[in-house]
């Protein structure tokens, strides 16, 4: 939400016509935060009545791609090709009860945009979430629901606060450099699009977009343009890092013809570049559960401690959890030890809800895990991202050792 948040203040800045100053960007980040508030109170109130999780519901994939769409607009409009405002009738009726009917419009945006925020950008549950969701359900109190949920979203929304205001206050003044900053922050709003449309796309096309990204950036940036005389040393730095991120997107542009799918880790399928310590561990396979039935009987015919993996493609934990923690040499090891069942909760059918409500779980990432005598160990029931030292002690744990 931070770049989000950011690329916002820099946009209500850009035109020229005001200077933003260290109060308004707060008072931008207060608008944010209290939208994302009213998101976050909704779920709150549906978990006390339904046990539903709003967040799951909106990681369809045509409420992704809307979404990822609105960014590639507000990233266009950085760019200078267009400007976003109200319509002429609706700011002549606005402009009636305000002295700026364009600021009018803009905090609008800016609430829709953290309304929107914390129920699509942020899906995945952290055990904070987890935790206060699960006791809400079981408790049926919507008004709890609700007040619990609106109380922690303030105390996330601190950071934001602290990140406005200093936005704000180190804001370039209108002139040049603003159309600079409203480039950069464009940039950004482009990557948002392309790593949205990357939990419902296959990964190499999401590396693809990565590619062009970066190459885009690196020509427009004057990577291929040839110095004027008398240029300044900062101007050949520009260029030095433009042709890095050209470079930087072949290498992308590379992997992602060969299959590969992790950005930070583009060449991936050319052995040269498999990490050491990884080449020699085999990677554990799960096997994929799609309904209670299923799982109940895996569970019963496996004679190893089992390990139950909720995930989702549009989940960024998920995905640490793949690509980081699951890797990892000591990890590796000792989930070679468990049955390992998957359950994919991407489409949130009625049988990954059905799963999920089992097992009290209101969304991805979630881990948990079963003795070799088919109790459920509940005291170790993982909720969000574990780095692999983390991780491997919980194994160990679990496996008695």
């Amino acid at each position: 939400m931070i770049p989000i948040l950011s690329s916002i203040i820099v946009s209500q800045s850009g035109d020229g016509k005001e200077q933003m100053s260290a109060g308004r960007g707060l008072f931008l980040s207060l608008i944010y935060v209290l939208a994302m508030s009213v998101a976050y109170t909704l779920a709150g109130v549906l978990a006390g009545v339904f046990g539903a999780n709003i967040q799951t519901a909106m990681q369809n994939p045509w409420v992704i791609s809307v979404f990822a769409f609105v960014f590639v607009a507000l990233a266009l409009s950085m760019f200078g090709y267009y400007e976003i405002q109200l319509p002429a009738k609706l700011q002549s009726k606005i402009n009636k009860t305000s002295d700026n009917a364009k600021g009018s419009g803009g905090l609008i945006g800016v609430a829709i945009m953290g309304f929107l925020s914390a129920l699509i950008v942020g899906p995945c549950v952290a055990p904070a979430l987890a935790g206060a969701l699960v006791y809400i359900g079981q408790t049926g109190d919507a008004l709890l629901g609700g007040a619990a949920l609106f109380a922690m979203s303030l105390g996330m929304g601190v950071p934001l606060l602290v990140v406005g205001a200093g936005a704000g206050k180190f804001m370039p003044r209108p002139g040049g450099w603003m159309t600079l900053v409203s480039q950069i922050f464009g940039v950004v709003m482009l990557g948002i699009a392309i790593w949205m449309l990357s939990r419902i796309i296959p990964g190499s096309i999401a590396l693809f977009l990565w590619a062009i990204l970066f190459i885009g950036s690196g020509v427009y940036t004057g990577a291929f343009e040839s110095f004027k005389e008398h240029v300044h040393g900062a101007m050949k730095l520009v260029k030095v890092f433009a042709i890095m991120l050209v470079m930087i997107g072949a290498i992308m542009l590379v992997g992602s013809f060969s299959g590969a799918t992790n950005p930070l880790n583009p060449l991936e399928k050319f052995g040269a570049c498999t990490p050491i310590g990884q080449s020699e561990v085999k990677t554990n396979r799960f096997e994929k559960v799609k309904t209670v039935v299923a799982l109940e009987q895996a569970i019963q015919n496996s004679s190893k401690p089992v390990l139950i993996d909720f995930s989702a493609e549009w989940c960024a934990a998920c995905k640490e959890l793949e690509h980081i923690t699951f890797p990892d040499p000591t990890v590796a090891a000792l989930m070679s030890e468990f049955t390992l069942l998957k359950i994919d909760v991407t489409k949130n059918s009625d049988e990954d809800k059905a799963l999920l409500k089992k097992y009290n779980v209101f969304g991805p990432p979630a881990i948990i895990f079963y003795d070799t005598q088919n109790n459920e160990l509940k005291n170790y029931k993982t909720i969000g991202y574990k780095p692999p030292v983390e991780f491997a002690k919980i194994l160990q744990n679990v496996l008695g050792k």
